[in-house]
């Protein structure tokens, strides 16, 4: 919540100027010109001067060393003969992982902590063939194949005979290594003796390296197979390394290299230029996904002629639509899907990032032993990566499928999958910026009993602190925080305060006083605690890379420390990208400094993951363990998923708003956070009724399903808007709360697996390529694909069925439809397609009540929609709804469901798993089925009953009333 402006102005009169130019901007629009481009990243500009080409960088095959599931060897710039360790590791579940460091750095670079869940399992790797170029390994025990090259330096992925990637095939591996400045004329001096020196090694190496390699040669087994060089003899052309040399020099003297300034802010360099950067190609892929946050399209672009995708988590109020600036979050994933493989890279780097795209052709046919791998002629569309960021090393991990569905687990095996919520957090969530005080919470709160609409949560943005002082309450608005609380309990609801990672500068605030004392803020480069302009005015911003800073501040959310709150007491995490109103691009400055002397620079994408770790971690140590957090984040990373939701920021009511959220939140997904919103209404501006109410149904089948607004907007609570907008939003939020069983299942599942719960059509139909570019649909779950209208004053839409030969039922009508097709469907503001894929069954509750909680113990409805061979498949879990029991004490249900040759089966999923509760079935909902003469239900026990039921010959649909069996119980229901 970038809040805009005026407001906070007049709360501080003594403001930096530059901080009123972007609040006073932020009621307007973003200002581009706070935020870079390429052409103002110095390093991102050096990155893409390099030009595709041969590779500066040889690979020395003699200094190979190999390990039983790894092997490194050396890479040397042919230019600046700075040498660098590459290790290549074999993974298991068929995954390779890259690193490339300096070998000898004059100090350590960052590697990025915390991210992965654990050390990575790795494969058998070994050598299958070599020559005096390149060599061959081979990946555990699957056909896949690595080949690298010698000179120029590559390497070649192939799975069976398809070249499946390429790394530094275009030759634009950069490595800027960790210097001394160079300033002095002695240093001059030493640099010219050194070149003269290079010169005479050179002439005395050459014969040394081919004995090396002949030496290498002579290891090789009888049975091995040569690999012929990939790249054509006589292609490469010779260097004049001296002027090389002269131009690395230049290039080191070159503005931005030592010291770099944006608008009034200056960067300082004390390590000199140190940005890495690397080229993947895919041939024969097309369609490229991921690397959120971006306010773009689900498939991504070519960045060809314009600035690359950013990836730099910064605080973009009001942000605009369809380009590559970088907002909130920041997840260094893409992923490749054509109809043969879906594959995906994740580069592990914390610092600013930015992603190149290109669109190119591939020859089938290249050069020496590919022609044995690679079969047929012509050309196959292929698509380039090029990865740049600002320092640490090469980290990288090829995720290598083959399906969607592997490649979530892939990835989720390394990062883990996204945190199981309580259930009461997938209910909806009402919130604005601000809830004045606790007479104006009351109020919210009985006007959704007086309307009769469900909700879980109420929100509490920054005014509710005392001063901005978190971790308080305002003594004259919130005076009685406990009794609020209790109040809200009573009628099992919940509520959500703020927690923001700026700390008031305040000598009577204990918070900021133990942090100063303990030296947990982040500090300046000349080791001063820093400090910034964020809400409470002048702020302190702690070190949350530092474990013991993350520990203390777990501690504070213990009930004797943060006074006031109870367990339905549960936390948002805003401004953590972090947001520092007077820091450059609105953010912490890149030399401030952390724990063990690291600079923001290479840990910056981390900060939020960060916060957002150590708040979750408090709530699991103030129930001691049992019950599951909830936190919301606005900034992420890989790894976030681990730790609760994130939403898309501070948008705005705007249609073109409305409809990003798909792919935002579908990239979001791709990527291992399926618990993705957005500010259901707009954040900013005042949307109309229409948009509204089309937010509000396209909100809640979305994972995270929260109306949020600012400050200066009107009041938005749902009966504002008229006895009929009212009863609109009330049917979707009650559609909403039917659905919680499903949800629920849902996020198990991602629990479990890592696949997204909101997701896009190909990764359920991969084939089927008119799905590609689909981002206005979507599904939820494998079962219900969702066409929220975001068009404003439609009248219809088009609706895409995929599957070659399934069926599809509208879940509101029952009508069957045939796919797959394009179909045009009328609609009226009180239309959401939404569809069920025949040969599903899907668990709802159609008892709604006002509460999630309220509604744990009633009964389930199963619809089941047949498949053209009149069969379906589903399942059910259930728990308590908030703890880890599930997982500690095995207290669950999880259930399946099937449907074959006319009988209905439920029976256990996971029979570790037991829990007792009165739920029970209460209805089965039967689409495309004809009418039997008669259904009877089978008990366990071998009992047998007739069971009454309805038929509609209009519509095909059976409905069997109270079989009254409990959901724990196994038990058949037949038609005859």
């Amino acid at each position: 919540l970038s809040k805009m402006a005026v407001s906070a102005v007049g709360r501080f009169p003594v403001v930096a100027l530059s901080w009123i130019c972007i609040c006073i901007t932020a009621s307007l629009a973003v200002d581009r010109s706070n935020f870079k481009t390429c052409g103002q990243s110095s390093f991102c500009t050096r990155q893409r001067s390099l030009k595709p080409g041969n590779s500066m960088y040889r690979a020395l095959l003699d200094s190979l060393q190999l390990r039983e599931s790894s092997v490194s060897l050396h890479l040397i710039n042919e230019v600046t003969k700075i040498p660098l360790l590459l290790e290549i590791s074999g993974l298991d579940g068929n995954m390779v992982r890259i690193k490339i460091n300096e070998l000898n750095p004059l100090k350590p670079r960052y590697e990025v902590p915390d991210v992965l869940i654990r050390e990575p399992a790795t494969t058998l790797l070994t050598v299958t063939g070599r020559d005096e170029n390149s060599i061959e390994f081979n990946l555990g025990t699957t056909q896949q194949k690595l080949i690298v090259t010698a000179k120029p330096f590559r390497m070649d992925l192939l799975a069976g005979h398809d070249l499946v990637l390429s790394v530094n095939s275009r030759g634009l591996l950069m490595f800027e290594h960790i210097r001394q400045r160079k300033d002095s004329f002695s240093d001059k001096v030493s640099s010219t003796v050194g070149s003269m020196w290079d010169k005479i090694k050179t002439l005395f190496s050459r014969g040394e390296e081919k004995e090396a390699t002949e030496s290498l040669e002579s290891k090789k087994d009888d049975d091995s197979v040569p690999v012929d060089q990939i790249v054509e003899e006589g292609s490469e052309q010779a260097v004049d390394s001296e002027n090389e040399k002269e131009k690395a020099q230049k290039e080191e003297e070159e503005p931005g290299t030592w010291e770099e300034t944006f608008k009034t802010h200056t960067d300082s360099k004390p390590n000199g230029p140190t940005s890495v950067g690397l080229d993947f190609s895919l041939p024969g892929f097309e369609h490229v996904y991921g690397i959120p946050e971006h306010a773009e399209n689900l498939k991504l672009k070519n960045t060809e002629g314009g600035d690359p995708y950013r990836l730099y988590n910064l605080d973009v109020f009001q942000y605009e639509l369809y380009n590559p600036m970088a907002l909130y979050g920041s997840v260094p994933v893409l992923l490749a899907h054509n109809s043969q493989r879906t594959l995906g890279i994740f580069w592990l780097n914390a610092a600013e990032t930015w992603v190149d795209i290109s669109s190119n052709t591939a020859g089938k046919t290249l050069f020496g032993k590919m022609l044995d791998y690679i079969q047929g002629g012509g050309e196959t569309p292929q698509t380039d990566i090029r990865w740049m960021s600002e320092s640490g090393i090469i980290d990288v991990f090829l995720m290598l499928g083959p399906t969607a569905k592997d490649v979530f687990q892939q990835y989720t095996s390394l990062t883990g999958t996204q945190a199981f919520p309580p259930l009461f957090s997938l209910g909806y969530h009402q919130c604005r910026w601000n809830y004045n005080d606790e007479e104006d919470v009351r109020g919210v709160d009985a006007g959704f009993d007086e309307h009769d609409i469900p909700y879980d949560v109420l929100w509490l943005d920054i005014e509710h602190a005392d001063g901005k002082r978190y971790f308080t309450w305002d003594p004259s608005k919130f005076p009685t925080p406990r009794d609020m609380l209790n109040n809200m309990a009573s009628k099992r609801r919940k509520m959500v305060s703020i927690v923001d990672p700026h700390i008031k500068i305040d000598s009577n605030y204990r918070i900021h006083n133990e942090i100063r004392s303990k030296g947990f803020y982040v500090k300046t480069k000349d080791g001063g605690d820093y400090e910034g302009w964020c809400w409470p005015g002048s702020a302190g911003y702690p070190d949350f890379t530092n474990p013991a800073m993350r520990s203390w501040w777990a501690s504070m959310f213990s009930y004797d420390q943060y006074e006031g709150s109870t367990e339905n007491l549960f936390v948002w995490n805003d401004m953590n990208e972090p947001s520092v109103f007077n820091g450059p691009e609105v953010t912490m400055h890149k030399d401030a400094v952390h724990m063990d002397g690291w600079e923001h620079r290479d840990v910056h994408n981390l900060y939020g993951l960060y916060v957002q770790k150590a708040t979750a971690e408090g709530q699991l140590l103030r129930s001691l363990g049992e019950e599951r957090p909830f936190v919301l984040t606005r900034a992420f990373f890989a790894g976030s998923q681990r730790y609760g939701a994130v939403w898309t920021g501070d948008n705005s009511a705007e249609w073109d708003h409305l409809k990003i959220s798909v792919p935002m939140c579908l990239s979001l997904g791709l990527v291992g956070i399926s618990f993705c919103g957005a500010d259901i209404g707009g954040f900013f501006k005042n949307p109309s009724t229409e948009l509204l109410v089309r937010w509000y149904q396209m909100g809640a089948y979305q994972p995270f399903f929260r109306a949020h607004a600012h400050l200066d907007t009107t009041r938005r609570e749902p009966w504002l808007f008229g006895e009929e907008n009212k009863q609109l939003i009330r049917s979707v939020i009650r559609q909403r709360y039917a659905l919680l069983p499903y949800w629920y299942t849902l996020f198990y599942h991602s629990y479990h697996t890592g696949e997204p719960v909101m997701r896009p059509l190909w990764v359920e139909f991969p084939d089927d390529t008119i799905t590609f570019n689909i981002d206005d649909q979507f599904l939820v779950g494998s079962a219900l694909l969702a066409h929220p209208v975001s068009e404003q004053g439609a009248r219809g839409i088009q609706v895409y069925l995929p599957g070659n030969g399934e069926v599809w039922y509208d879940v509101h009508t029952h009508q069957r439809y045939m796919a797959p097709q394009t179909m045009y469907v009328p609609v009226t503001l009180n239309s959401i397609p939404v569809y069920q894929r025949g040969g599903s069954i899907v668990p709802r509750k159609d008892r709604i009540r006002r509460s999630s909680e309220c509604m744990h113990v009633d009964p389930f409805t199963l619809y089941v929609a047949l498949s053209p061979k009149g069969s379906a498949v589903g399942d059910l879990f259930v728990d308590d709804g908030h703890s880890f029991n599930f997982e500690k004490k095995n207290q669950f249900l999880h259930r399946n469901f099937s449907f074959f040759s006319g009988v209905l089966t439920s029976s256990s999923a996971d029979p570790r798993g037991s829990f007792e509760s009165p739920a029970w079935i209460e209805r089965v909902v039967i689409l495309g089925i004809g009418k039997p003469t008669s259904v009877s239900l089978e008990k366990a026990d071998g009992g047998e009953s007739a069971l009454d039921f309805e038929y509609s010959m209009e519509t095909s649909v059976l409905t069997i009333r109270k079989p009254a069996v409990n959901v724990a119980a196994d038990w058949s229901i037949s038609l005859r």
